[in-house]
């Protein structure tokens, strides 16, 4: 049997480039000629740094031994206020998720002590999942992590520069929000 190199991309595969983005929208227009570059390149650039400060935040909630399903409760608990519950249902509602695959992330969150569920005193039919004091704790401390992640990401920018950005793209968030309404969940499950 032979013996593979490293260089061998049936064995280590190909090393992958992701081309810039310059590259990216000169293979666009070269195969879609009505392409608006200018376009083009604030959207591309807006998929690319998503698809990154996702990658990051992950890492950071994953240190706390959390998962980013799990963040996205915590903070929708918090975002409530006080007392920090909510019934699954608005929480499955928020978060775009079936009923089914909310019960199993409370299900998960519960048993590590970021939530309780309980039945509502008032109505012994509803049930209510409320913040624990771990999970305020988990929470607190991604959003110390994402600050100085963020201030870091936007530290190349002058105080009325980032004023700027916020306002342009929360324009092209009510656009996006004008005429996507529907569009605030996810198409299928990340359980």
């Amino acid at each position: 049997m032979p013996t593979a190199s490293p260089e061998d991309p049936a064995v280590t595969g190909p090393v992958l480039h992701e081309p810039t983005l310059d590259e990216q929208i000169a293979a666009y227009q070269r195969e879609y000629g009505d392409l608006d570059p200018q376009v083009e390149r604030v959207v591309s650039a807006l998929g690319r740094l998503n698809r990154r400060m996702n990658v990051a935040y992950g890492r950071q909630v994953a240190a706390l031994g959390i998962s980013n399903a799990e963040w996205e409760v915590l903070k929708s608990l918090v975002l409530a206020g006080p007392p920090y519950r909510m019934g699954p249902g608005e929480l499955a509602k928020r978060l775009g998720l079936t009923p089914a695959a909310m019960t199993h992330r409370i299900d998960r969150m519960a048993t590590e002590g970021l939530v309780t569920r309980d039945r509502d005193e008032n109505n012994r039919v509803r049930v209510i999942v409320e913040l624990t004091d771990e999970g305020r704790t988990k929470w607190l401390e991604a959003m110390r992590m994402a600050s100085v992640f963020e201030e870091d990401l936007l530290q190349d920018l002058a105080p009325d520069e980032r004023v700027v950005l916020g306002d342009l793209l929360i324009r092209v968030l009510r656009r996006v929000e004008h005429t996507q309404p529907d569009a605030g969940g996810r198409l299928t499950d990340l359980d």
